[in-house]
């Protein structure tokens, strides 16, 4: 077993627990460029760079590409080379032709506006619960469920008092998130409880000394059990098909015209994984083939 079964906490602790985190949070915050008043075309960018990607790699991007692309319009108006090529070294470079693909849709059928409603913010390339629900909390004030993984671990600890929570959201944890949003300000909420898991709340060196809600915690009153579920594994690198696929892209980003096949053999020993990395990208729609030997980033002009 992961977790016990979670049970909402009583209207007074419930209370409690809402205004210790938001008070924590007014002091605490990080200053993040994506919380500074801005449009919800910079929250959904923003969303779609932070996934699995740290705070600290995302921000020079993110800057940049707003300043290039400060709408939808703007970014529909490329080719979704370009959007590739400026996603740089992020990773999961797919993310980039879906923000590409969502300015496009964006400016066909919404009139160029980052819509507020969920099913139309859901019928967008690139947004699934998670990012529909950070945006209309996070752009437009919204009630929403936000479950990130630093919000899932949270809730996991303080309220159903285990380290961390099951693999894949369960019906059960969604609904104790729903019944921990407060009425008042629930994007504070949302953004607050986020921000708790990323810088004291963390997944391998918790720093309960400075928690705001360490006294309701039920992981701590347990005496901080063992996870009980499969083992949390990082990811490797070296060797990878992600490293390989991330060597192509490199020389394709960096280049302002066709690369010849010859310049992409170089970059990797293995033929056969070279190959093989080399066929997934053009199948992602990452590549282009240009002719019978060299490649482009798509769009190539």
């Amino acid at each position: 077993m992961t977790s016990r079964t979670p049970l909402p906490p009583s209207p007074a602790e419930l209370a409690r627990l809402h205004e210790d985190v938001v008070t924590w949070f007014a002091s605490a915050a990080r200053d993040l460029p994506w919380r500074r008043g801005v449009s919800p075309w910079a929250v959904m960018v923003s969303e779609l760079m932070l996934q699995q990607t740290p705070v600290a790699r995302v921000m020079p991007v993110y800057e940049a590409w707003m300043d290039r692309w400060p709408t939808p319009a703007a970014l529909a108006a490329d080719p979704p080379g370009e959007a590739v090529r400026a996603w740089g070294r992020l990773g999961y470079p797919r993310r980039a032709l879906r923000l590409h693909a969502a300015a496009t849709a964006i400016v066909a059928d919404h009139g160029g506006q980052v819509p507020r409603e969920r099913d139309a913010l859901l019928s967008l390339p690139g947004v699934g619960d998670y990012t529909a629900a950070a945006i209309i909390s996070f752009a437009f004030s919204g009630r929403a469920v936000v479950m990130d993984t630093n919000i899932r671990r949270v809730f996991a600890r303080v309220v159903s008092g285990v380290q961390f929570p099951a693999t894949a959201v369960t019906a059960a944890e969604r609904e104790l998130a729903t019944a921990l949003v407060p009425d008042h300000v629930p994007h504070v909420w949302a953004a607050a409880t986020m921000e708790l898991g990323a810088l004291v709340c963390t997944a391998r060196s918790p720093r309960c000394q400075e928690c705001p809600v360490a006294e309701l915690c039920g992981w701590r009153a347990a005496g901080y059990p063992a996870h009980e579920g499969p083992a949390r594994r990082g990811q490797s690198w070296e060797g990878t098909d992600r490293q390989c696929r991330g060597r192509l892209m490199a020389v394709l980003r960096d280049a302002v015209t066709a690369v010849p096949k010859a310049s992409l053999d170089v970059v990797w020993p293995d033929v056969q994984q070279r190959e093989r990395c080399l066929d997934t990208l053009v199948a992602d729609g990452l590549v282009e083939p240009v002719d019978a030997d060299s490649f482009a980033l798509p769009g190539h002009r």
